[in-house]
């Protein structure tokens, strides 16, 4: 039925029946609910995509000490970047030469802080060419925005190291040197000719600065008043006014010797010495009567009244004795081990969980404040299930318990390793194994249980591995019904890193089958290695030590160690409810 829309008596000849009239409105209604229904709500959220900055680098970069080379510090929990630089760069202008973020994350700086060219954004970092050198003014925390979906704050911290130091004959006690208000106070002893001092040292510049005159080419000079001299920095051509005191002391610097250890093991002679005393450092065995002298080119002169020995190739488990001389005379004896660098969080004692974005719990093996210095395949596992290399609690220990469980399309083996998980390709990992060390223990020492179970899981497909060999996959089916072992070893290496996505990777590991490494033991960068495997069941805490093969008298750079519940895990091979528990992981010289 079509509505007539002609006018007259033909209106009233057509009217159209009263169902009709409900007919059009229930269509009419029926029409805008569906369109009402098909609208879409500008409230959908955006996924949460974060981001973090994973590389940074700029002119001038340095180590805490001013020398020597070391990368950021970034925390990706407190989301910051603290970086040191030397006293050849100006921080109002600095060059930064890398800024690497993940998930390609917009970066955006003040405009106020960072300078740029015409090839820049105004208000920051151009995303078209992120390996190009731009300037910031970092004489302040500088704010960094990175953008995804979501906008993450981090902040930019750069601490410039410059070393000033004076040091002049009879002097006592270190100078004291004031950058801000640009006065230096140096104290003599009592009996000082003030209108004579020889200036040994004379540093306010830095080392890359300069003093006008240059007072250590004058056979003396008179302080009898203050003096003012012109300094130039480093980075600058700009000179500044200084102001200097001397001043005469009663009071003598004490001769002292203090033994410490570091964190990385080494063990530490230091102390006070008498201004231009120069000390003679000597050890020896108990169990010997003869001592040994340390060369006067290892004794390190930090200050004007500081001195500096550092031991890191002694025998461990044997007692020493150690004296300093000072003209002559001796501190009183004092003992001494050397214990060698140490794996960190070596017992697994510290933890913390995250949330994923799957809601699952992520275990990972540092401190939530900590660096991490181990990792797990957590970060893969929790993409599809639960994690399964954990933390137990257990008759007054904490241990690692490293569970291989098949999770929803995978086998999985619990594990624990020194480096860092990158990311997760697919349903596969990829790994940077390896943290810095130099040392040379003899052996591993750990605990460890252990409970097998058959063999039922196999990958299918083969694999290619990082040196282009094919890996069949019948290599490990007919491993199945086999009990299952568990793994673990040790190697020490001077491996040249990889650059993987901003990382420097010691030794880069890949599971996808395509594409397939994992450390083989008879890479020549290898210098040492030793491995345990056991497939039986251990039902009480047993000691175990691993004996390490020297295969060259090279310096190591790294150290790997890995632990597993499934000695094929690599190849997704491996039992279901195979468990290991291991703790107290310590290195024996």
């Amino acid at each position: 039925m079509f509505l007539n829309t002609t006018t007259g008596n033909t209106r009233n000849k057509h009217r159209h029946a009263p169902w009709l009239t409900v007919a059009l409105g229930l269509g009419c209604l029926y029409l805008l609910t569906c369109l009402t229904a098909c609208a879409i709500p500008d409230d959908i959220p955006y996924p949460t995509v974060e981001t973090e900055i994973t590389a940074f680098e700029v002119e001038g970069q340095c180590d805490a000490t001013g020398e020597g080379e070391a990368e950021a510090v970034i925390d990706k929990n407190k989301r910051t970047v603290h970086v040191y630089v030397n006293d050849l760069v100006d921080i109002a202008n600095l060059k930064v030469k890398r800024l690497e973020t993940t998930n390609d994350a917009a970066v955006v700086i003040d405009s106020t802080l960072c300078i740029a060219s015409e090839t820049y954004k105004v208000d920051g970092y151009p995303q078209e060419s992120k390996n190009t050198p731009f300037q910031i003014d970092a004489t302040h925390d500088v704010p960094v925005l990175l953008h995804t979906y979501q906008t993450y704050e981090w902040t930019i911290r750069v601490e410039q190291v410059v070393k000033r130091d004076i040091e002049v004959e009879g002097q006592v006690g270190d100078a004291v040197i004031d950058p801000v208000t640009r006065v230096a106070i140096v104290y003599v002893n009592s009996d000082q000719d003030l209108s004579q001092i020889r200036v040994r040292k004379f540093n306010l510049g830095g080392p890359h600065g300069a003093v006008i005159p240059n007072l250590t080419e004058e056979p003396s000079v008179d302080f009898t008043t203050s003096r003012r001299y012109y300094v130039k920095q480093g980075w600058s051509d700009l000179i500044y006014m200084w102001t200097v005191y001397v001043y005469t002391t009663t009071e003598a610097v004490q001769a002292s010797a203090n033994v410490s250890t570091t964190a990385k093991g080494a063990t530490v002679i230091s102390g006070t010495r008498p201004n231009g005393v120069v000390p003679v450092v000597e050890y020896r065995a108990e169990s010997e009567s003869e001592w040994t002298t340390v060369p006067a080119t290892d004794v390190k002169f930090p200050t004007a009244t500081s001195y500096e020995v550092t031991f890191t190739a002694l025998h461990s488990d044997v007692k020493y004795l150690c004296h300093v001389k000072f003209n002559g005379e001796a501190t009183p004896d004092q003992t001494f081990y050397f214990e060698g660098e140490q794996l960190e969080n070596s017992s697994f004692d510290n933890w913390h969980t995250e949330t994923t974005k799957s809601s699952q719990e992520l275990f990972l093996p540092w401190g939530a404040a900590d660096e991490p210095y181990w990792d797990t395949g957590n970060h893969g596992a929790t993409t599809v299930g639960a994690s399964n290399s954990t933390f137990v609690d257990e008759d007054g220990r904490r241990y690692a318990n490293l569970q291989s469980k098949y999770i929803v399309i995978k086998f999985a083996a619990g594990n624990i390793f020194t480096g860092k998980y990158l990311e997760t390709d697919g349903t596969n990992g990829v790994l940077s194994f390896g943290r810095p060390f130099t040392s040379r223990p003899e052996k591993l020492q750990f605990d460890f249980q252990y409970k097998t179970s058959p063999i039922t899981r196999t990958a299918s497909g083969g694999w290619k591995d990082g040196y282009g060999k094919y890996i069949s996959r019948t290599l490990f089916e007919g491993l199945k019904g086999q009990p299952d072992s568990c793994n673990v070893y040790i190697a020490l290496g001077d491996w040249e890193p990889t650059l993987y996505k901003g990382t420097q990777c010691p030794y880069l590991v890949r599971t996808r089958p395509s594409e397939f490494q994992v450390l083989d033991k008879n890479d020549p960068h290898i210098i040492a290695y030793a491995q345990m495997t056991c497939g039986r069941d251990v039902d009480s805490w047993t000691t175990e030590q691993l004996k390490l093969d020297y295969r060259s008298n090279r310096t190591p750079k790294y150290i790997i160690v890995v632990a597993a519940s499934s000695k094929y895990g690599d190849y997704f091979t491996g039992g279901e409810t195979s468990l290991m528990k291991i703790d107290n992981l310590r290195l024996i010289y």
